[in-house]
């Protein structure tokens, strides 16, 4: 059954950041795609749903020629980004009461298959898809997320790659940069009979914007993406196998600055971090087959592999050298000078391997009035720990090797996590003007952790496990007060497993989610405004080198208690006309509470401490100038208020203890030389300006400074 749509083609197109002639993707001179697999589908279906979504098109993604998913996220309401690198390479996302501590308290997707390391055992972010080969990019919060996990508190991600084209085609887009920065993307696709094909390439390489002292490496990295598809069609039934693989090397370091240091230069890196390299390697392999096993039931089977494994050699420690430095001892700060020598400086090979694997299937049951789908998930993850520790000594600024410490105890280990996970929705066309989202997800995990105290692995020295089982159930609706007006509401339980280190006694993350709103739609206007508020029993943190605990810890999980996280989300989007020139204004504003909400005596957390790594202001702004001739021009404008680094700034006071805030503006201008080539100039932070945007985990860091590009888009 169709349901009935409440907006216009024109306004969808205001809310999504294009106009509309720039949303047919024939306009370009693309061939249409074969069905994607996505978790909302369009622009339009975000601003029907029962609860809040949104959508970044292709054509945003091409007009902005998007390589850091980062930009693009902090341009959705309700998301925080704490960057960490410059470039996008791990992202930090939050979304709503999700804190942004390696995206790990989101579910992150690919296809709608989970692509961090190991979802459930190891969800950190250490890999993320390359953004260069998105066609589109879906945020979906509030109930409807429960058909998805296995973290359901604050939002789910899911990128969606270049799809197969209905008939040849293909396009490349080339660009070089400052930093001796140069990216390419290609593919090729087509469709013979009932068999479509597609091969796809990124290449992406940089020197990096920061200047190491002493040293003649740079600071940049180099990519390498490749992707396959091959799908089959024949009666009632689909087939599609996709196979990606990925090597990226590069010289990222934790180390950041000392405040003084940042103050004088920003994009400065100390000697210490010269041998600073992160080597990693992804393959990826799904395939998804449906059958129509009725006029009414479409039944889904999706298996899926997929391998990581990465080699971060880095300094150790670094961390407590730079706040020494910042508190004033001169030894500290001559030794990141590179004027004090210091010995049994310990750089890890922070080796590990990945892998997750499981089977999906599920039901899509027509009736009517009633979309109804169930369906479940056997999903198996884990990560292998093995890490070395190489020893320098600084002699007369220089790094001398001195010797190698094998890896025992919590560097040799193993955790793992074997989770079934059963749901069923119901999407209830009640009446014209009322739908009801109903959705029921069970999730029951059992992890575990072996940690050895030699080399071979002969003497195990210790093991933990945690088995964890809940119930989430939701419910959300929309109202179309008249055609113009529409309302919407829900709340669901949220669930945030603890990962492969956790303990019998712990229990998971869980919370009570709302979400409460309007929208409006006439013409080419949009207005959406939603409140939203989330009461946590136990909210925890994902420990790890990259984001240390509130009370240290790198490993593990930290629970800070009783904890409410509220909010409004506010967008807006319009497409102004003047003489044949199309202006298309968009606006996003996010505010945050996130305090702890009852002192936890243990932890020694009071009410009213703020939670970490959750901005309480972000803002963005996008305006586009589009001319009858083919020069279109835009310009992003992005904000982001301070956070704190831990639980509780607000009382500790310490200048050490918050990020900075940001406003960047971007710039891009393109021309259409015919209906297949585009040239264009994109120039990042048009003002310059940079501040710490992060401290974790040893020191301050930057964002990345002004940096201008030219490229070449050829569609055939």
């Amino acid at each position: 059954m169709k349901t009935k749509s409440l907006f216009s083609v024109t306004a969808l197109a205001a809310a999504g950041f294009a106009s509309p002639a720039m949303a047919d993707p024939q306009a370009a001179g693309e061939a249409p795609t074969m069905e994607t697999i996505t978790i909302i589908g369009s622009k339009a279906a975000a601003m029907e749903i029962p609860g809040s979504g949104s959508v970044i098109d292709k054509d945003r993604l091409r007009i902005e020629a998007a390589t850091d998913i980062n930009q693009m996220i902090k341009t959705i309401p309700g998301t925080y980004v704490r960057e960490e690198d410059g470039f996008g390479l791990r992202p930090n996302i939050g979304i709503r009461a999700a804190g942004s501590e390696r995206s790990s308290k989101i579910t992150l997707l690919e296809d709608g298959v989970m692509i961090a390391p190991a979802p459930y055992s190891n969800p950190a972010a250490y890999y993320f898809p390359t953004t260069m080969r998105m066609h589109t990019v879906e945020v979906l919060k509030g109930a409807p997320l429960l058909r998805h996990g296995p973290q359901t508190t604050g939002g789910i991600v899911n990128l969606v790659s270049t799809p197969i084209p209905d008939r040849d085609a293909g396009g490349v887009t080339a660009i070089v940069g400052e930093y001796n920065s140069r990216d390419l993307h290609a593919h090729y696709g087509g469709k013979r009979g009932n068999v479509g094909w597609l091969v796809e390439t990124v290449q992406r390489d940089s020197d990096g914007f920061k200047d190491i002292d002493r040293s003649g490496r740079d600071a940049g990295y180099d990519i390498e993406d490749y992707l396959i598809k091959l799908s089959w069609e024949g009666e009632g039934q689909k087939l599609l196998f996709k196979a990606q693989y990925s090597e990226e090397v590069s010289n990222e370091t934790y180390l950041g600055l000392t405040d003084a240091d940042f103050d004088r230069d920003e994009d400065r890196r100390y000697g210490l971090s010269e041998l600073d390299q992160m080597d990693n390697k992804h393959e990826g392999y799904s395939l998804v087959y449906s059958l129509d096993l009725t006029n009414r039931i479409t039944a889904t089977a999706t298996g899926y592999y997929n391998e990581f494994t990465r080699d971060w050699f880095k300094l150790g420690g670094g961390g407590s050298i730079v706040a020494a430095a910042n508190g004033g001892n001169a030894t500290a700060q001559g030794i990141l000078d590179g004027a004090v020598d210091a010995t049994g400086l310990a750089y890890k090979h922070n080796n590990r391997t990945y892998e997750s694997r499981g089977v999906e299937l599920n039901f899509a049951i027509d009736l009517d009035d009633h979309q109804v789908q169930i369906g479940g998930r056997s999903h198996k993850d884990e990560m292998d720990r093995f890490q070395p520790v190489e020893l320098y000594d600084q002699i007369n600024g220089s790094l001398v090797f001195q010797g190698l410490v094998e890896p025992t105890g919590s560097d040799n280990r193993l955790e793992e996590a074997d989770a079934l996970a059963f749901w069923v929705t119901d999407t209830w066309q009640v009446t014209d003007a009322l739908r009801v989202n109903l959705a029921l997800r069970h999730e029951d995990v059992e992890s575990s952790r072996e940690q050895f105290d030699t080399v071979d692995r002969s003497v195990l020295g210790g093991k933990r496990s945690n088995d964890s089982d809940e119930w989430l159930p939701g419910a959300s609706f929309t109202y179309d007060l008249n055609s113009d007006w529409q309302i919407l509401a829900g709340v669901h339980k949220g669930f945030s497993p603890l990962g492969g280190g956790a303990v019998e006694s712990e229990e998971p993350e869980t919370s009570i989610n709302y979400e409460a709103g309007v929208r409006f739609s006439r013409d080419t206007l949009f207005l959406e405004a939603i409140g939203f508020y989330s009461d946590f029993d136990n909210k925890t943190e994902n420990c790890s080198l990259a984001n240390p605990c509130s009370n240290g810890d790198t490993s593990g999980s930290f629970t800070t208690g009783e904890a409410v996280v509220s909010g409004l989300e506010v967008q807006a989007g319009k497409v102004i006309t003047r003489n044949d020139y199309s202006i298309p204004v968009n606006l996003a504003y996010t505010y945050t509470e996130a305090e702890i909400s009852d002192d936890n005596v243990t932890n020694g957390f009071r009410d009213g401490d703020i939670l970490a790594d959750i901005p309480e202001n972000t803002f963005s702004l996008r305006v586009g100038l589009e001319a009858p001739n083919g020069w279109n021009n835009y310009a992003v404008a992005k904000y982001i208020d301070e956070m704190c680094v831990n639980v509780g700034c607000n009382r500790t006071n310490g200048s050490f203890s918050e990020t900075e805030s940001l406003f960047v503006v971007d710039f891009i201008s393109r021309y259409d030389m015919n209906p297949n080539t585009v040239v264009f100039l994109k120039v990042d932070n048009v003002l310059d300006e940079q501040s710490i945007i992060s401290r974790a985990p040893d020191g301050a860091r930057p964002n990345k400074p002004r940096t201008a590009y030219v490229g070449l888009e050829y569609n055939f």
